[in-house]
């Protein structure tokens, strides 16, 4: 029986007043009023995202410009290829065009000259474009445009170079040089799968340096740090002031007293 206008037990107030110090945490999280505004935490978990134009826009961009950089790179392509490639030199005899050494393999060379060419390049444009995107963590961009822009690359320097190597008219040049005369084969590729070199090289140098050096993605928080990701809170330190207003005593102090006890005991 309680005796009317008794204040209330401070003890049970403080008790009710102290929350649980380790929460649940598979415990849902708590429902919000209308008025009271949403953790920070949540509010960014909810707010709405970028549309598909705005998250497609940059990696346009970024492939685009990987496409460019490829095709750039395949203009000094043919003119290295130019440069490099072995010349087929051909003989006037009459009214014939002959080759002037039957048995050489300049075709060949010109083919072997420009898969290496190409190979360069593939490493040069794969490294290039994984050092510029290495922050971002690289992106299906960069792969696709190396890979078109690589096959544009070589294909352009294969066009170029046939037009800016020795005249494709042979009867002009015979005719030029007179019986007798020695002029060169315009260079071409016997092979046109050496096309290819420079979209493969650049796609394995890609994968092999995003697997070694790329952008590592954090591990996410543990099950048990609660909701939200956040650790659960610790208990106050020792003579800290806890939620009721009251200063707790050191645990060695109590131990002490706790220990001190019987043998108070012993001598009484």
């Amino acid at each position: 029986m309680t005796v009317p206008n008794t204040p209330p037990d401070p003890t049970r107030a403080a008790a009710d007043a102290v929350p649980d110090i380790t929460p649940d945490p598979y415990a849902p999280p708590p429902a919000l009023d209308a008025g009271t505004p949403p953790p920070a935490g949540l509010a960014v978990a909810q707010s709405p995202g970028p549309t598909l134009k705005e998250r497609l826009l940059p990696e346009l961009r970024l492939g685009a410009g990987t496409v460019l950089a490829c095709i750039a790179v395949g203009l000094v392509m043919a003119g290295l290829w130019v440069w490099l490639a072995p010349k087929v030199p051909l003989v006037v005899d009459g009214d014939r065009i002959l080759y002037a050494d039957p048995e050489g393999e300049q075709r060949a060379g010109a083919d072997a000259v420009f898969a290496l060419i190409a190979l360069g390049a593939g490493l040069l444009t794969a490294l290039g474009a994984f050092l510029a995107t290495r922050q971002r963590g690289g992106g299906i961009a960069v792969a696709l445009g190396l890979m078109a822009g690589g096959l544009l690359g070589s294909v352009g320097a294969w066009r170029l170079g046939r037009w800016l190597g020795p005249s494709n008219d042979l009867i002009a040049e015979a005719r030029r040089v007179g019986n007798g005369g020695h002029f060169d084969a315009s260079i071409d590729l016997g092979a046109l799968g050496a096309l290819l070199v420079w979209p493969m090289a650049a796609m394995v140098v890609l994968l092999a340096l995003s697997a070694a050096f790329g952008k590592r993605e954090e591990d996410p928080p543990p099950y048990w740090a609660g909701p939200y990701g956040a650790a659960a809170p610790q208990a106050p330190a020792d003579g800290a002031v806890w939620a009721d207003g009251a200063a707790r005593p050191p645990q060695d102090a109590v131990r002490a007293d706790d220990a001190a006890r019987p043998g108070e005991r012993g001598q009484g």
